[in-house]
């Protein structure tokens, strides 16, 4: 029976994405992504809880993250888990655990800085991927969806 590996988050870029352009015109983006987490304890006093996730984007996700997303944008993020291992100088098993991005909401306002294009400039909704169902969208233009549909774990 297959697995599902699926992946949503909300949340705050920590930083601006590194963006590192590869051979063969290929381009990643890394980004740090907190998600805070509220409750009252026991005594009724109110907890946050921060998670901090590492993303990776690949193509063109990678090139519009780096056009439009800087520290503090809040997004929506769709992917899966990936775990990379390795061994340290040292012998020791280290493990790297990301979320590859497969397709990524803009949510809010522009933050400070950001290209004063990114609200009329950037596609409400990626080429790669399209629903074939798509209305039209009565989202502030701010909102954009970026995906990846490059797959590269299917069986066939």
């Amino acid at each position: 029976m297959a697995g599902v590996n699926k992946v949503i988050l909300v949340g705050n870029l920590g930083a601006d994405p590194e963006v590192k352009y590869l051979e063969g015109d290929n381009t990643v983006a890394n980004l740090r992504l907190a998600t805070t987490e509220a409750y009252k304890n026991r005594n009724g006093e109110r907890v946050e809880q921060t998670e901090w996730h590492d993303l990776e984007m690949w193509g063109a996700q990678a090139k519009i993250a780096e056009q439009y997303l800087k520290k503090g944008s809040q997004i929506y993020v769709e992917g899966k888990i990936k775990t990379d291992s390795w061994q340290d100088d040292q012998g020791q098993n280290r493990y790297r655990t990301r979320i590859r991005v497969l397709s990524f909401t803009m949510l809010g306002s522009k933050p400070d800085g950001a290209s004063s294009a990114g609200a009329q400039g950037a596609p409400q909704q990626s080429t790669q991927q399209k629903p074939a169902s798509a209305a039209p969208s009565a989202a502030p233009k701010a909102q954009e969806m970026v995906s990846d549909t490059e797959d590269d774990d299917l069986p066939f």
